[in-house]
């Protein structure tokens, strides 16, 4: 019997298999991810999740996007755990909060601090957001097969763009005194970035026996500006999808 799922609109027979899905959370990076894989093709757009599939040495992979933050990821991961996806390598972009880190740099995510909401649907917050050992040592060493020596570390995965990476450039320029001087604190401690999904998808993924990893470009690092360059975001985009789809390669 065919399994249907409600948001992403597709099914286990158009996934023909597929064990492993590539994670964005931008729709209009699917297509481009897809085009880089063989006899790629679109499933289905719905709201903020659009897909495609595509295969990799003759093995199909499919390319599903998520959408901002931790509620959406965790409709379509479970969603396509429904029909048979296991492995999910997350890609996206990131600010850094370490001073040394430069825009174009690529980090690999091992772990993440739980600044979301989702994820405490899944695991009490004893339970620690980390990626898969596997899908880290892919990542990292389809960065290195590339020439690039990613950074490897946590992450703060937040919930909110603006106050919960304490962003005071904003309509009420109010930051909630949790976060205030949060962004120091997380320095002083080794975190290397911030994002808005990592959290959720780790913390759900290890709970359920689903494996996940993740790679992020820097588009910019916050110790320096706020607002990226557009050239340098889109080489660094690139350069982050070149390292998914190697990694995605050594796991299908």
């Amino acid at each position: 019997m065919t399994k249907h799922v409600f948001h992403l609109g597709i099914t286990d027979e158009d996934l023909r298999g597929a064990r492993l899905a590539i994670i964005p959370g931008d729709p209009e990076r699917v297509k481009r991810i897809a085009s880089q894989l063989s006899n790629p093709h679109h499933l289905a757009s719905k709201r903020e999740f659009t897909s495609w599939l595509g295969e990799l040495d003759g093995k199909p992979v499919v390319v599903c996007s998520t959408g901002i933050g931790g509620p959406s990821t965790s409709i379509a991961v479970e969603e396509l755990a429904q029909l048979g996806v296991g492995t999910f390598l997350r890609i996206g972009t990131t600010g850094a909060i370490q001073p040394n880190i430069r825009v174009g740099d690529m980090i690999v995510t091992m772990g993440s601090v739980r600044l979301d909401g989702a994820s405490s649907h899944f695991a009490p917050m004893e339970f620690p957001a980390v990626a898969d050992f596997d899908c880290t040592c892919a990542l990292v060493d389809a960065a290195r097969d590339m020439g690039i020596s990613p950074y490897v570390g946590v992450t703060a995965s937040s919930d909110t763009f603006y106050p919960g990476q304490e962003r005071y450039d904003t309509h009420s320029a109010r930051v909630l005194r949790k976060f205030q001087g949060s962004m120091k604190e997380w320095q002083a401690m080794g975190v290397l970035n911030y994002e808005m999904e990592s959290a959720t998808l780790f913390t759900m993924c290890a709970s359920q026996g689903l494996k996940a990893g993740c790679v992020a470009g820097v588009i910019v690092n916050r110790t320096q500006q706020e607002i990226p360059d557009e050239t340098t975001m889109q080489k660094a985009e690139q350069q982050a999808i070149d390292i998914v789809i190697g990694a995605a390669r050594r796991l299908v």
